[in-house]
């Protein structure tokens, strides 16, 4: 049973309750308010990736001319390709108009669909952001299209002048001969500002 003050108090109590959902209203008005303020940042897209064979990629190649382009050969189950990787994603950002990088993942062993291995290939792009390079997964079988484009191995990088003639090609066997160790990612830079240098203006 209430006793009188309590029945005298229940005023009181209503209003500060009053308040409280006012202040709760105001506050959830205020979020709204904040929130529609915001920018708006729609969720990125998946990395598109396209299956090519090596007549395709030749014509990727040769689209860019006018460029320096830098094309990187790799396959996410080569650690050396995995940890270098990410210079031609900062290469890619660092000179947007004057050079065109090129991915071309070698993961298809020629076992089952070609899609089956883009859901790591795109993860892996995803992953390092590459979206500023044009990424594309070779559909021939790895050593098919290892033999047409001359390699032992990957990771593997070519160059060509913005005349569209090869300039550099870096690989395990040619960086060996040429540098005594493995090639890295400051060898491609150098190569790239060397051959930016000398362009015509």
């Amino acid at each position: 049973m209430c006793s009188n003050r309590d029945m005298n108090d229940q005023p009181a109590r209503r209003q500060r309750v009053r308040r409280l959902w006012n202040t709760l209203a105001t506050m959830g008005m205020l979020a709204a308010v904040v929130a529609a303020m915001l920018p708006c940042h729609a969720a990125e897209p998946p990395i598109a990736v396209r299956p090519v064979d090596h007549a395709e990629l030749m014509d990727e190649v040769a689209k860019h001319r006018g460029k320096v382009v830098v094309l990187d050969c790799w396959s996410t189950s080569c650690p050396p390709c995995v940890k270098e990787f990410p210079g031609l994603v900062r290469l890619a950002n660092t000179h947007p108009d004057a050079i065109v990088c090129l991915s071309l993942a070698l993961d298809y062993e020629g076992v089952g669909a070609v899609e089956e291995v883009l859901p790591p290939v795109a993860g892996f792009l995803d992953k390092v952001d590459a979206r500023a390079v044009v990424n594309m997964l070779s559909r021939e079988e790895a050593d098919a299209m290892y033999r047409k484009l001359d390699l032992a191995s990957v990771p593997a990088v070519f160059i060509w002048r913005a005349d569209g003639s090869l300039a550099m090609r870096f690989d395990e066997e040619s960086a060996l001969r040429t540098l005594g160790r493995p090639f890295t990612y400051a060898d491609i830079d150098a190569t790239v500002r060397d051959l930016l240098t000398s362009a015509p203006h």
